[in-house]
């Protein structure tokens, strides 16, 4: 399980973007974390990652202290950010180091064939279009079966065909090992597709503003009547969260201007 108790980050120039986050995530489920601009996604991604302390609080996995990058947890960013002198197979295979070279190959091979890329093997990442370059990624977060694996919006630099194809790849992926998946986004169809909860923040400082379940079964009916319910709710709630950050804005110019 990761448990996050009270996260809160504060940088060294003063911007005070995540306060008192807290949450317990089991093995195997999806969450996506939604919420406007600024509201800290990206930064409570880091820290469950242990790419940035938390300024108070804690991140644990299974009992233990995630303070610096930890074997267990895996990430997937917005662009595939592939080592651009190892072949599409050497960048699948490069966390895998430490195992038997057959098995290396072995898993590497599956995992190409399960993004639809086996032919791809050999070819250089400059090859690849932009939806190929983040199947690897994919494969490669992957391959190693990580515990848990992040991703910050990794499909929203693709476009609209693109980004459904590769949602549906993932979660063929996943159902192999079903690690744990964060997924940040700002695309609300995206959280309500891939989630089992969705957790929306409220901005300045980030704050779990709601949790929101889907319960609806997989494969995923995006025109059904009960996908909508569940994308309104996470809309309205969003609203919420942004309008309450509007009123304070409203207050503290108004304090402002009766100086």
């Amino acid at each position: 399980m990761l448990v996050l108790d009270g996260v809160d980050k504060t940088y060294p120039n003063g911007v005070h973007a995540l306060q008192s986050f807290s949450a317990r995530i089991n093995l195997g489920e999806i969450v996506a974390v939604i919420g406007g601009s600024g509201c800290g996604k990206s930064t409570l991604l880091r820290a469950i990652a242990g790419l940035d302390r938390a300024t108070a609080g804690t991140v644990a996995l299974d009992g233990e202290s995630v303070t610096a990058p930890h074997p267990k947890i895996g990430i997937i960013f917005q662009e595939a950010r592939l080592l651009p002198w190892l072949s599409v197979a050497d960048n699948i295979g490069f966390g895998l180091d430490g195992l038997p070279r057959s098995e290396r190959h072995s898993r590497v091979a599956v995992a190409l064939a399960r993004v639809g890329l086996a032919d791809k093997a050999k070819a250089w990442p400059r090859e690849l279009s932009g939806g190929q370059a983040q199947r690897v990624a994919i494969a490669r977060a992957l391959v190693p079966q990580p515990e848990v694996i992040l991703l910050d919006e990794p499909f929203s630099a693709l476009d609209a065909f693109t980004r459904t194809d590769l949602q549906d790849h993932l979660l063929d992926l996943w159902a192999d090992t079903r690690p744990t998946l964060i997924l940040v986004t700002h695309d609300v169809e995206e959280a309500v597709a891939l989630a089992d909860r969705v957790l929306v923040m409220r901005p300045r400082p980030g704050r779990l503003f709601e949790e929101i379940r889907t319960d609806l079964p997989r494969p995923r009916d995006r025109s059904s009547a009960s996908f909508e319910d569940v994308k309104r709710a996470v809309l309205h709630s969003l609203d919420l969260s942004l309008q309450r950050h509007r009123h304070q804005d409203d207050d503290l110019l108004n304090a402002g201007a009766g100086i």
